[in-house]
């Protein structure tokens, strides 16, 4: 009998996204800005971009205390040293 497969998306995929949401947050008002020298942020834009570090500082955080790893082929967990 075959495994159900499901569609759950994994934790540095999750933390990606994460960065790459404020990336095309900064990298919009650059091109919306692209005249000037310096560009200016409303106060909600700069409250997305903290909401979205926050969130991904939490998610970093949680990984860490739970001592995430990655399943090997045989299914077993094995711990993945951290990049320093």
């Amino acid at each position: 009998m075959d495994k159900p497969t499901t569609n759950r998306t994994s934790t540095p995929d999750r933390s990606l996204a994460t960065l790459k949401l404020v990336s095309r947050l900064l990298g919009h008002e650059l091109h919306s800005q692209a005249s000037a020298k310096a560009i200016t942020l409303s106060r909600d834009e700069v409250e997305e971009i903290q909401v979205t570090l926050d969130l991904f500082i939490e998610q970093a955080g949680r990984g860490q205390r739970t001592g995430a790893g990655i399943k090997s082929a045989d299914g077993e967990r094995r711990v993945v040293p951290a990049r320093n």
